[in-house]
């Protein structure tokens, strides 16, 4: 795959590339200036995606996506950029999923991530989406819910089972062009989370070139489970800069809003609880910093865990305890209570916490003895 080289992707930043976008712009809006610009490039080791996400940089893109734009924005480039991409590039070097994968990467709509069947949640083996695997051609049939992209991909990376029961080898990626006969999508009902694309789809036997299989059948499960742990990292990444960000403009509005002639920022209970967000968005960061390397380069499911459960603790707290200190004004259209409540998808996406926190007990031994002196 073309990388450009380092002097042309640091020439310009991503918060430069993306100023003279409105704050309304739509998560493909978003992924094509940071693809013209080649910097889609950045959140990866060696500029591809097939080498693993390079976590600082990936870091970087994310922040500045928060920055300025909504929260559906940022999570439709969080999951293309830590999940669907270097899923696509384990489909190998040639066929569609080579060609959609860089033309991806050089800005066109990313590819959307349709894992989640109807009913299944976090339980993929109940999964009943199904890929019927000829010869020449594929066939897919099924349903995906709450599918982030969903009504603004190109092309749907699908996790499908080729044969019965619950076995991790019983399933299969399969690239579908959106537009392809027999592929609806629906959006999601809801008013969250603008800018995602976020939707349902259904597959009522869509009929493919064989070609379209991303990946070796049987590998659906081991692969997703490798790249999902990228995504929780990806998570904690973004639910640090999210914290950062909503810490820095609710301390700034505390020292402005008066009460009795006597501004909120000098209540001491306001300031302990404000300095306890603080504490644990920085406890965080710590622990994102000490396990990243661990998640990006060896794709550690225990320490991806770890990430995700302690994010969604932190992204709850912080968010919610900032939408109190606004009071009455946090309920406004798009105010602290809006962002509160998309902040509960740290707790649910990618798997809920409950799922999260008995992966990080099965390790437990493991874990514990990484804490001895």
């Amino acid at each position: 795959m073309s990388v450009p080289p380092p002097a042309a992707r640091a020439a310009v930043t991503a918060s430069e590339v993306l100023a003279p976008l409105p704050p309304d712009a739509d998560g493909p809006a978003v992924w094509a200036a940071l693809g013209e610009a080649g910097l889609l490039h950045t959140a990866y080791r060696q500029g591809d995606p097939a080498g693993g996400v390079d976590p600082d940089g990936l870091a970087t893109l994310l922040a500045a996506a928060d920055e300025r734009f909504a929260v559906g924005t940022t999570l439709s480039l969080c999951v293309a950029l830590a999940t669907a991409l270097p899923l696509l590039a384990t489909a190998g070097p040639a066929g569609p999923a080579h060609e959609v994968l860089a033309g991806a990467l050089a800005g066109a709509p990313p590819v959307a991530l349709a894992a989640t069947d109807a009913g299944s949640g976090s339980d993929l083996t109940a999964l009943t989406t199904e890929v019927r695997i000829g010869d020449d051609t594929v066939e897919v049939h099924g349903t995906k819910r709450w599918i982030t992209g969903a009504t603004s991909a190109r092309h749907l990376l699908v996790l499908t089972r080729h044969r019965p029961g619950r076995h991790f080898t019983a399933f299969t990626w399969v690239l579908v062009p959106a537009d392809a006969p027999g592929v609806t999508a629906q959006p999601a009902d809801t008013a969250l989370f603008n800018g995602s694309g976020t939707g349902h789809l259904t597959f009522d036997r869509v009929l493919l070139p064989r070609q379209y299989l991303a990946g070796r059948p049987g590998r659906g499960l081991a692969d997703f489970a490798a790249h999902i742990a990228v995504e929780r990292l990806a998570g904690a990444l973004w639910g640090t800069a999210l914290c950062a960000r909503v810490l820095a403009e609710t301390r700034q509005w505390l020292s402005g809003r008066t009460v009795l002639e006597e501004p909120l920022w000098e209540r001491s209970v306001i300031r302990q609880r404000f300095a306890v967000c603080l504490v644990r968005v920085r406890e965080l960061r710590a622990l994102t910093r000490e396990l990243a390397p661990r998640v990006a380069e060896r794709h550690d499911v225990a320490a991806a865990a770890l990430l995700k459960a302690s994010a969604a603790a932190t992204v709850d707290h912080v968010l919610s305890e900032c939408a109190h200190f606004r009071g009455a004004e946090g309920f406004a259209r798009s105010g602290a209570q809006w962002l509160r409540a998309q902040g509960a998808l740290w707790g649910v996406g990618g798997g809920a916490t409950e799922v999260v926190l008995s992966a990080v007990a099965d390790s437990a031994d493991t874990l514990l003895a990484e804490l001895a002196p």
